[in-house]
């Protein structure tokens, strides 16, 4: 087989690769040899990278006001085919409606539609719904889709992103506001450099960052060791792939271990995409989405700057001048102050509860009873969740003491059990003890604090202090009702080791005594105007840290960030971290690096150069801008044709390439090379906004045909690749969900935000289980459009999944179509499809009088026209017997409610 796949990459060209196969196989018997060094892949003769200009619109028998008509119908024409005549308005208002806004349309609506003799109608119902806000949440949908974006971060914790949703509403307002496509592209890949401070050139961001991601071999597995590097070489393989596959439609991940076999892409320009996401990993970043308070903190910041970077000066020459006992007292003291850092420990952390009245104890037991002055507890802090300072102290709880013991004859000393206690922050809460013997300390929590959608307790220490001074409870034992024990953070021991947040160095008499001795050294070197200037500095950086405290908290959104460079990723620095050196990879071994490369693209373009060209000292986002502008070119030619063919999928339920990731010898030929050409150069030299490309497609006279077969025409063309009527499609899963809540009545439209939860979780400090049957499918806060559901990549949603949902942790760039039983059987029975038939049903009740009239609203609301005669009569008939809920789960399930036409 080894002159196998080398005869057949050597000869997949414009014939395809069933004619190169053949050609391979008579290869092989006649043992003509060819080895793998020789294959040259070409972009002479590929259609998907040929210069891009819009071809002649063909000239055809009956002249045609749309373009599109008049190249699909020359095809026809030429295969002998004729077109079918349009559909009535009552199908056209609900293909289009779901089309555009993927919803059905209100029944007024299509009423009005269908009586209006204005001959325009059409065209206005086009305009008004691509002006509808549903418009953007609806195309959001399907590009989410493509880019793989999910709200959690897969593998295996599958930890919650709380703050990726500010993605998905970016690219939702993008799609309302008709965006130039070439700034839609610029703003997701490097809007933080081409856009700066602007609102979506930083939340646009997230799409470096909408995939999986590896904890574990990001957060817990320094860069250092092997398994950190794998993961770090895979996340940037994502990047590159879901960026060159979304915009450019080619399958550059076949180049990671070799060159590219079938497709013009060397294994260098693979990993020179790498390089310009060296310097990249994903986190939550603060931001503000007001662009005046934005520039506004940039001015503080810099201002900052500049005060920070001359005290260090005038600092330095002040060191300087003190020499040498100076920098020893220094040392001593860091020496010192990284002991006190190094013994720090979080505290005493019980097992998390799915209720907050569960209760939980810890207690202290001392050597011998003491006479107590006070006991002071003292509160955790904590970042999980961005609860900080006071995390886990109890809402409500009692101080019990015990003068033996096990515990004999407790006495109370406080009792917070009848109201909540407000978070204290980092201060102590200190408990009069009165001189009382005592043994054993007890905390009792009543009332636990919240979490994240769970409850827990949480002390970071426990004092006892005796009249003289003494902290008897220092290093005493620590028993509790339960504990996570998670050293060196959580321990029950870590409740009297003596350290807790707000603990000052200046407690420590040896540091703070070093620190006496390195001021005086530091007053005897400073000269009196040199003070004067520092006492100026101190007061302008005061006024600057004043005026940031004033500005609005920053939002925060899951998006690329750069790595601070520091082991371990955590976060970003304020510049950034220096990008990682990307190499070539023999057979994409980590473990086998070759030659260094320096960031780049693709060199299967010639109108474009694949080298940036960037001054050695170039910063980070330069890459990114660099290869960001190289997609948005006029003259990437596959950045135009890429998003056209996704567009015309969508609306006719499969591409003119019908293989919409994929442009290379591999992919699909076009059914329509010179209309998708045409349609690709109009859009690019137009204003670039989608919403023109829609109305140019679903205003055409081959959108608007019927969908019946025609025998005749099936038997030239079985599968309509030329469109000779128009093709059938289901509702996506959320389009039909979208659909249930909208006829029940319980559709909320509210836009933006975080997203709903369907899903009760389980066990979320290590792994969460999302448990989406625990959900209660009647409440309010879910019933909002599916787009704005949290998507779980690890547990997807089984109703969904059923229905052919995307995986969010892969790019879907055409969904499955299937029909099952199952899905019949999820339509039937799902928890929230019986409870919207019975909001239904209510609204029928109240709208009708009998069940002959409720059946004929029901149709109407559900399909927009009216039902026969015997429609009537059997569903009525029904209702009686079964009740109008379960009448109305049967229209949920009928085919009518299933397909858009």
């Amino acid at each position: 087989m080894s002159d196998f796949f080398p005869a057949l990459r050597s000869r997949a060209g414009r014939t395809g690769i069933a004619a190169a196969l053949a050609v391979a196989l008579t290869a092989m018997a006649s043992g003509e040899p060819r080895a793998v060094r020789d294959f040259q892949p070409s972009s002479d003769t590929w259609w998907s990278l040929q210069p891009l200009h819009a071809p002649r619109v063909p000239v055809v028998g009956s002249p045609c006001a749309n373009p599109v008509d008049a190249f699909i119908r020359a095809r026809l024409a030429a295969e002998g085919v004729g077109p079918s005549p349009e559909a009535d308005r009552a199908t056209l208002a609900r293909r289009l409606s779901v089309d555009l806004l993927g919803l059905p349309p209100d029944s007024s609506e299509v009423a009005a539609f269908v009586s209006d003799p204005d001959p325009m109608a059409y065209e206005r119902l086009v305009d008004r719904w691509l002006a509808s806000p549903r418009y953007g949440e609806r195309w959001a949908r399907h590009w989410l889709d493509v880019v793989h974006y999910g709200e959690t971060h897969g593998y295996d914790k599958d930890q919650p992103r709380p703050n990726a949703w500010p993605y998905r509403d970016y690219v939702i307002r993008a799609f309302n506001e008709d965006r130039p496509y070439s700034r839609f592209i610029e703003e997701q890949v490097a809007g933080d450099v081409l856009h700066p401070g602007t609102r979506d050139g930083f939340e646009a961001l997230g799409f470096i960052a909408a995939g999986p991601w590896d904890l574990i071999g990001h957060a817990e597995v320094p860069e250092s060791k092997m398994d950190g590097q794998v993961a770090r070489h895979l996340d940037r393989d994502d990047m590159v792939v879901n960026t060159l596959q979304t915009f450019n439609s080619l399958t550059v991940q076949c180049a990671q271990c070799h060159d590219h076999k079938f497709d013009p892409i060397p294994q260098e320009d693979y990993y020179r995409l790498q390089a310009v996401f060296a310097a990249l990993d994903r986190a939550e970043q603060p931001y503000d989405t007001d662009p005046v308070v934005a520039r506004e903190r940039r001015r503080l910041h810099q201002r900052e700057a500049e005060l920070l970077a001359r005290r260090q000066a005038m600092e330095r020459e002040i060191r300087a001048r003190a020499g040498a006992p100076l920098a020893e007292i220094e040392h001593l003291i860091e020496a010192r102050e990284r002991h006190v850092r190094e013994g720090q420990a979080y505290g005493y952390h019980s097992a998390i509860e799915s209720a907050p009245d569960t209760v939980k104890w810890v207690q202290v037991e001392l050597e011998e009873a003491h006479a107590l002055h006070e006991i002071v507890l003292h509160p955790c802090r904590d970042d999980f969740n961005g609860i900080g300072e006071g995390f886990g102290f109890p809402v409500r709880y009692r101080v019990e003491v015990s003068p033996g013991p096990g515990f004999e004859d407790p006495v109370t000393l406080a009792d917070f059990g009848d109201a909540d206690v407000p978070n204290p922050r980092l201060t102590p809460t200190r408990i009069a003890a009165a001189g009382r013997s005592v043994r054993v300390i007890r905390v009792t929590a009543v009332k636990l604090a919240t979490r994240q959608e769970d409850y827990i307790f949480a002390l970071a220490e426990l004092g006892a202090w005796t009249g003289d001074g003494r902290n008897v409870a220092a290093g005493a034992n620590v028993t509790a009702l339960d504990s996570i024990e998670a050293p060196v953070r959580w321990q029950r021991q870590n409740l009297t080791d003596g350290w807790y947040p707000g603990l000052k160095a200046t407690d420590d008499g040896e540091l703070a005594a070093l620190k006496v001795k390195r001021d005086a050294r530091i007053a005897m070197a400073t000269l009196e105007t040199e003070q004067v200037e520092l006492d100026g500095l101190r007061e302008a950086l005061e006024g600057v840290a004043a005026a940031l405290r004033e500005l609005p908290t920053p939002a925060r959104a899951y998006v690329a960030a750069v790595y601070t460079g520091n082991g371990a990723f955590s976060g970003t620095g304020a510049n950034g971290g220096k990008p990682r050196a990307v190499r070539i990879l023999n057979r994409g071994s980590i473990e086998r690096p070759g030659r260094e490369v320096e960031p780049g693209a693709l060199q299967c373009l010639p109108a474009l150069s694949p080298s940036f060209g960037l001054p050695a000292n170039h910063g980070e986002g330069d890459r990114r801008a660099a290869l960001a502008r190289w997609l948005a070119a006029p003259e990437n030619v596959l950045t135009w044709r890429s998003i056209v063919n996704r567009v015309w999928q969508y609306h006719f339920g499969r591409g003119i390439v019908d293989t919409p990731n994929d442009f290379g010898r591999m992919g699909s030929l076009p059914s329509h090379p010179e209309l998708l050409d045409w349609l690709a150069a109009t859009f690019r030299d137009g204003p670039q906004g989608l919403k023109a490309l829609h109305r140019l497609l679903v205003t055409s006279a081959t959108y608007r045909q019927v969908s019946t077969d025609r025998p005749d025409a099936a038997a030239r063309d079985s599968d309509n690749r030329l469109l000779w009527r128009m093709n059938r499609r289901k509702l996506e899963a959320e389009a039909l969900r979208d659909a249930i809540l909208s006829v029940s009545g319980r559709l909320d439209l509210r836009m933006g935000g975080p997203g709903f939860r369907d899903f009760v979780v389980e066990k979320p400090e290590h792994s969460p289980h999302y448990e989406y049957g625990l959900h209660d499918p009647d409440d309010p806060a879910s019933h909002r459009r599916t787009v704005y559901r949290w998507i779980v990549r690890s547990q997807p949603q089984p109703f969904l999944t059923t229905l052919d949902c995307a995986d969010p942790s892969m790019q879907v760039a055409r969904r499955n179509e299937s029909a099952s039983p199952l899905q019949a059987l999820a339509v039937m029975n799902n928890a929230l499809v019986l409870t919207m038939a019975g909001h239904f049903a209510d609204i029928l009740v109240r709208s009708a009088p009998d069940p002959e009239s409720q059946v004929r609203h029901a149709w109407w609301v559900a399909f927009g026209r009216a039902p026969d005669a015997e429609t009537v009569a059997v569903l009525a008939a029904h209702a009686r017997s079964h009740g109008l809920a379960n009448s109305c789960r049967l229209l949920f399930n009928l085919n009518e409610f299933a397909f858009v036409d």
